[in-house]
């Protein structure tokens, strides 16, 4: 009898996959073999199966098979996809990096309390989970607020001024 350990090795790091130029057309043929599935489950289709060595069937998890489409596009594109665990601890560096912002911003974000932290010793650690919930935050508050200006925008007087007033101030340069 072999245990299985609930959380593998290979689950607990993160890993960084690249595609290799030699491969690019066999990612480009499985991305469309995996699109075709796709729309066959849209289109009421049952689920996804693997198929063991032995012949073995086992149907692909909706969130599995998501994944796969995700990283297989992304692989057929050239783009490298990395592969981490949601309670990986990263620097503030690389959690800036992940953000896409600066890392004086990203201790701003920290020490206000918009994003959890840990600090173990003298160095601050992001969970990735946590970073991946600001980011969700963030996007709907930047949608709400752009909601708010496009219906505020067609009460602006700017928006209702002369199109011929602004011929009229490049005239007068």
């Amino acid at each position: 009898m072999s245990l299985i350990d609930p959380a593998p090795r290979a689950s607990r790091a993160s890993r960084t996959y690249v595609p290799e130029d030699s491969t690019r057309a066999e990612m480009l043929d499985f991305a469309e073999f995996v699109s075709e599935i796709e729309a066959f489950l849209k289109a009421g289709g049952t689920r996804a199966a693997l198929v063991g060595p032995e012949g073995r069937q086992r149907p692909v998890p909706d969130e599995v098979f998501r994944v796969l489409e995700q990283v297989t596009n992304a692989l057929a594109a050239g783009n490298g996809i990395t592969v981490a665990p949601n309670e990986l601890r990263m620097t503030t560096q690389q959690a800036a990096d992940f953000l896409g912002i600066s890392r004086p911003t990203l201790v701003k974000l920290l020490e206000t309390g918009q994003i959890p932290f840990e600090r173990p010793g003298r160095h601050r650690r992001i969970a990735l989970r946590d970073l991946t919930a600001y980011q969700k935050t963030f996007a709907r508050l930047r949608e709400s607020a752009l909601d708010d200006l496009a219906r505020e925008a067609p009460s602006s007087t700017s928006l209702n001024m002369d199109p011929t007033a602004l011929d009229r101030l490049d005239t007068h340069e």
